[in-house]
């Protein structure tokens, strides 16, 4: 597990706990030491989340998000109205990847929650003279959408499937990412 993949599992472990946890549980979970444990809670407010310190251990404050991976396929000249898809209705497009055959899965960092996001990304792009990631991979991709409720993920998976931008899963690919979604409405 590299640095980013430990930070993310520190907060998925924090906002799905009801109680503190303390940096030495955190530490035994992702077997590191407290101190990268430390390390990680100061990237983690650097990168503005809302982490308390208590006598007890961390806790998220804040609004709590909940996050989904689309697989998704579209055209260069789609890109922005895709993107607006997801933050007109309260999404947050964390990152695009891409799984490719031979490089295995090729990641970047997004953070779009506005329009004026999805204008700085694409002038950045137009300006940079690059190509989308998703170009690798003939328009196939995947973001990490956080919204805060399931409610508000159902519709932005609906509108991307009523807009064509939703892609069905191979069987070469890695993990169904919507497997435990799938798991959790059976429980229900």
């Amino acid at each position: 597990m590299n640095g980013r993949e430990r930070r993310n599992k520190i907060i998925q472990m924090l906002s799905e706990s009801s109680e503190a946890l303390s940096g030495k549980e955190l530490a035994g979970i992702l077997d590191v030491s407290r101190q990268v444990i430390v390390q990680d809670i100061a990237l983690l407010r650097a990168q503005d989340h809302e982490i308390l310190s208590t006598n007890q251990g961390y806790l998220l404050t804040g609004e709590k998000k909940i996050s989904r991976v689309f697989k998704v396929v579209h055209s260069d000249k789609e890109v922005e109205e895709e993107l607006k898809l997801i933050v007109d209705y309260g999404g947050h497009v964390e990152d695009v990847f891409v799984y490719h055959k031979i490089y295995g899965i090729v990641r970047a960092d997004l953070h779009i929650a506005s329009r004026n996001d999805i204008k700085e990304f694409l002038g950045d792009l137009k300006n940079g003279h690059s190509a989308l990631l998703k170009n690798i991979t003939s328009n196939y991709h995947y973001h990490t959408v956080s919204a805060p409720s399931e409610k508000l993920l159902d519709l932005i998976q609906g509108k991307l499937q009523e807009s064509g931008f939703l892609a069905e899963l191979k069987d070469y690919e890695p993990i169904n990412f919507w497997e435990k979604e799938t798991k959790e409405k059976d429980k229900e």
